[in-house]
């Protein structure tokens, strides 16, 4: 198996049409870095920050609470912001939340991409988190389903799961349902039908509680959760492209 690239944020300049990319629970921006790529070659200033306590070792994360996560968007969104005309939003798993809840409170994002929205985990046991974050600081990760055996090679992330930082995601999630039908913003929604780490129906709870009149959802069938690297990470690349240029306006391309 090849090895793993370093957990580390990236940044690309480019053109005046920015994207602000971010990574997933226990993830790091690598995750991240095929999409950040084509979108960098076709013109656009790309960054994808590594969220607090990410990237360094379990326990740190276990130390953090959603609402670090939710400021570290806000800020790389700000500091892009200031270099650039428009910028975008997209996130993956957890990183999708935090995108749809930046999204909620800033009428400036032109467009967003959700990936996998974590708003549900597919274990039940997730619910006890509040409860098992009492009596152990971890729980064992299920082995990420991935339908292209090279796709491990680009991911970086921890190999067990914080408990209590696993109890902050569930405060996110709760905090994301109630921000939903203030989401207005155009918005493309990816997942992928064999997704063992989330409820199937996350998607379309996403679809059908935004408040975005356009809207996009888009369903994968030979992916894993981690679809940004899997067997179809070019069509994702590909739509999530499409999807920005079309409300976006190609006039901006040439803008100074």
């Amino acid at each position: 198996m090849p090895e793993s690239p370093a957990p580390e944020p990236f940044f690309l300049a480019g053109g005046p049409q920015a994207a602000l990319l971010v990574h997933g629970f226990t993830g790091s921006p690598p995750e991240m870095r095929l999409i950040g790529d084509y979108l960098h070659a076709r013109g656009m200033t790309v960054h994808a920050p590594l969220l607090p306590g990410h990237g360094t070792d379990p326990a740190d994360l276990n130390r953090r609470r959603w609402t670090e996560f939710a400021e570290r968007v806000d800020q790389a969104y700000s500091e892009l912001q200031a270099r650039s005309e428009q910028v975008v939003l997209a996130g993956l798993s957890m990183g999708a939340l935090l995108a749809l809840h930046h999204a909620a409170r800033d009428p400036s994002v032109p467009a967003a991409v959700v990936y996998s929205p974590a708003l549900r985990l597919r274990n039940p046991l997730s619910r006890l988190l509040p409860l098992l974050k009492h009596f152990t600081p971890f729980w064992a990760k299920p082995r990420a389903m991935l339908m292209d055996p090279e796709a491990g090679g680009r991911l970086w992330s921890y190999p067990t799961a914080p408990t209590r930082a696993g109890h902050e995601l569930l405060k996110l999630q709760r905090q994301v349902r109630r921000d939903l039908p203030r989401v207005t913003c155009p918005l493309l929604i990816v997942h992928s039908t064999l997704d063992d780490q989330l409820h199937p129906a996350c998607p379309h709870w996403v679809n059908d509680r935004v408040g975005s009149r356009d809207k996009e959802l888009l369903l994968l069938h030979n992916s894993g959760h981690a679809l940004t690297v899997d067997r179809e990470w070019e069509l994702v690349a590909e739509r999530t492209h499409a999807f920005i240029q079309a409300r976006l306006g190609p006039r901006r391309q040439g803008a100074e």
